[in-house]
């Protein structure tokens, strides 16, 4: 199951179809009126679907290739009933997002060579950068992991102040300067305090500037060789923190950071309470980089690991 699978299932479930609840009446809703009146998928109700996921924030290349696959079952099938249309939907985005597939499921977290498994974590200010790495570190001390913090975003005082508050929440050690110091100097500490302590797991937190990518740039590039000073492997993940409820801006949020950095994991945040949970399917087609964590909600155990087949049926189920 899992180190994430400390909550039940059914109350993993259960959260993920109340967090798509807008986005999943918003889908029906549309989908219901592009159907009425008709009796077969025809082209008039391809083109009104083709709009509603495009609405929806799937993206247009994703929209595009799943048109494709339901032209296709029209095409084999010759008639199609528009009751089936749901059901189709499901199953071939589903088997779209398994050809894609390269990794699933939570990262390991697993020591390597006897050191801690090391995360660098970025993203733009305002994402929910912060309480991910908050719900993290209380989910993987729940787990039996020993977690430390690194306040590495020493640009906003209030950053490092709110992720301290979710350290102590979450109770594990955090390692900070003052505003203004070397971010690359406090993942150093971060990184050496870890050791010293015997730590499981490192999450470091990052500065969210995408106004100079070139500054981004060589910001975290330097953070990654501090820390190789350390642990010569690290970081062993970076994941980039994305905005669901930013529909759109989210694509731009990670084709900015995956140009400025290595990103090797996504977490999709905001789920909740938006209409835009369609860029779900749109990010994890398009980028080649596994959505590893989706949030769901506000409590601590609503960051989830994303499973591409319960979120499909629970948008479309």
């Amino acid at each position: 199951m899992g180190l994430f699978n400390i909550f039940s299932k059914k109350e993993n479930k259960a959260d993920l179809d109340k967090g798509l609840e807008k986005t999943k009446e918003g889908v029906f809703s549309k989908l219901a009126r592009a159907v009425a009146g008709k009796s077969k998928v025809d082209e008039e109700v391809l083109d009104n679907l083709e709009e509603i996921l495009i609405s929806s924030d799937v993206g247009v290349d994703t929209t595009v290739r799943i048109i494709e696959r339901i032209e296709q079952r029209v095409a084999a099938d010759k008639y199609m009933n528009t009751a089936e249309l749901n059901a189709i939907l499901r199953e071939e985005i589903t088997a779209m997002l398994e050809e894609n597939r390269d990794a699933e499921g939570a990262l390991s977290f697993e020591k390597r060579n006897g050191q801690p498994f090391v995360v660098m974590v970025v993203g733009v200010n305002g994402v929910g950068k912060t309480t991910t790495i908050g719900k993290l570190a209380a989910q993987l001390k729940k787990a039996g992991k020993k977690v430390y913090i690194g306040a590495a975003d020493t640009f906003r005082a209030a950053a490092i102040d709110q992720l301290g508050v979710w350290a102590e929440r979450a109770g594990v050690p955090m390692i900070r300067q003052e505003m203004g110091s070397d971010p690359a100097s406090v993942a150093f500490d971060t990184l050496r305090s870890a050791v010293a302590n015997d730590a499981d797991v490192v999450l470091i937190d990052t500065a969210g500037r995408l106004h100079n990518k070139i500054g981004l740039m060589n910001e975290l590039t330097k953070i990654r060789n501090v820390m190789a000073k350390v642990i010569p492997d690290a970081p062993h993940d970076v994941m980039l923190v994305l905005d669901g409820s930013t529909g759109q801006n989210a694509f731009e949020q990670a084709k900015q950071f995956t140009q400025a950095t290595q990103v090797t994991s996504l977490a999709i945040t905001k789920l909740d309470g938006t209409a835009k949970g369609g860029v779900v399917i749109g990010i994890s087609d398009q980028f080649k980089i596994p959505v590893r964590y989706i949030g769901v909600g506000e409590g601590i155990d609503q960051l989830q690991v994303f499973d591409r087949k319960e979120f499909v049926d629970s948008l479309f189920g």
